[in-house]
């Protein structure tokens, strides 16, 4: 599960992903001027070190972009390609924000959840009578089952992000979707795959080829 704090976060995440995503050519044009989310889902570092959320947005353009993200006490030893900028938690101090998809913990994770069917992890809001369970956003299931081996992945190497990102890892190609009004995959050997509100029928969000 996953541990919320009641916290300030300047700049706003929101903030961060409008800024960059203005900045990577592929989304400049398709973006516009204005983003809003639509949901969100997290996945759990085994560590308890690492924050892994996935963002599904919509722009001014009614696009619908998924961006993940990963959360860092430090930065991230040869992912600067990867670095969104930096944010101010009022709980937790600075956090260097990466795209996720240049983050072997996330990588790692995906694969994990693909692979043995697993889901989106609770969450929890601290407070001061304890944690309390917050209602999910968004909700995403892997397409596999649970005694499936999962290779372990402790690095990554990806290709520079476009309307999709495609990850190296544990011997797998996994394509992540960041344009879900695009291309959707015809084969695949496993898939992740989400609603949020106003969304029924399930969205392929990554897939392994």
């Amino acid at each position: 599960m996953a541990i919320l704090h009641q916290a300030t976060l300047t700049p706003s995440k929101l903030e961060v992903l409008s800024t960059y995503l203005a900045a990577v050519p592929s989304f400049a044009d398709l973006v516009g001027s204005e983003l809003t989310a639509l949901g969100s889902y997290r996945f759990d570092d085994p560590a308890n070190s690492v924050g892994i959320e996935t963002h599904i947005l919509t722009s001014s353009s009614e696009h619908i972009i998924q961006m993940p993200l990963t959360y860092r006490g430090a930065p991230l030893a040869g992912a600067e390609a990867w670095l969104l900028g930096t944010m101010e938690h009022s709980v937790l101090g600075r956090r260097w924000v990466y795209n996720a998809c240049g983050d072997p913990i996330y990588g790692a994770e995906l694969v994990r959840t693909m692979l043995t069917g697993g889901s989106q992890v609770g969450l929890f809001v601290e407070t001061a009578d304890g944690p309390v369970e917050r209602e999910p956003t968004t909700w995403v299931s892997g397409s596999g089952t649970p005694d499936t081996p999962v290779p372990v992945i402790d690095a990554v190497v990806s290709t520079q992000p476009g309307t999709y990102t495609t990850i190296h890892a544990g011997g797998l190609e996994v394509v992540v979707r960041h344009l879900l009004d695009g291309f959707a995959p015809d084969e695949a050997s496993a898939t992740l795959s989400g609603t949020w509100p106003d969304v029924d029928d399930p969205v392929v969000l990554a897939f392994i080829r």
